[in-house]
């Protein structure tokens, strides 16, 4: 038999996925209501509004962060560089299996939410932060290939930078090509473990 879901998460699931598809503006209580299957009764006992209900989701973005983007990455590669590259290749695989329609849900939200809405924010910057986090400790580990005096915290948000506004281009554009793109040109800036290696050897010889 089938675990039946527990309501509060029921209600999670679907504004995570309706928040994503529709944005939060065009995500109706109804809508809400008749995705996750649940009467306003039952949706007003877990979550006072709409905006509580954000919270939530927002903070489920931040447990799943490691486990379901940073960890599938890192199992694929013990070079710190290109576990960067794995991480940007998860959503380049994203972008394809939804046909282009794939936006980073985090995106999305922090460009649509009322600024003065600083609680919501709050956590988008929280999530935000946890990537950039992901990729400095991958930077950190691979500092001796990186020129001297690189600002680790600077490259780690350009990281990112990369990663949504070429998300957010291939959205637009309806093709991955400028994703494919942005990630060829932040190449150019990191380098590969051949180049490491080369440069070990010079220093040695």
């Amino acid at each position: 038999m089938a675990r039946q879901v527990p309501t509060r998460e029921r209600l999670i699931a679907s504004a995570r996925y309706l928040f994503w598809d529709r944005g939060f503006a065009g995500t109706s209580m109804a809508d809400l209501l008749a995705h996750s299957e649940v009467n306003s009764g039952s949706f007003y006992h877990y979550f006072e509004s709409k905006e509580a209900l954000l919270r939530a989701v927002l903070e489920s973005y931040v447990g799943a962060l490691r486990p379901m983007v940073v960890d599938p990455a890192f199992a694929t590669t013990s070079d710190p560089i290109e576990r960067i590259f794995a991480i940007l290749a998860g959503y380049r695989e994203r972008i394809l299996a939804t046909e282009c329609r794939y936006g980073c849900p985090l995106g999305r939200l922090a460009l649509e939410i009322d600024p003065e809405n600083r609680p919501a924010h709050k956590l988008i910057a929280q999530n935000f932060a946890g990537w950039i986090e992901a990729v400095r400790e991958c930077l950190l580990e691979a500092r001796d290939r990186l020129p001297k005096g690189t600002d680790i915290d600077a490259l780690a948000t350009f990281v990112l930078a990369v990663m949504e506004g070429g998300v957010m281009l291939s959205r637009s554009y309806a093709s991955v090509e400028p994703f494919d793109l942005t990630v060829a040109q932040l190449r150019l800036h990191l380098p590969n473990q051949q180049r490491g290696r080369t440069r070990k050897r010079s220093t040695s010889d």
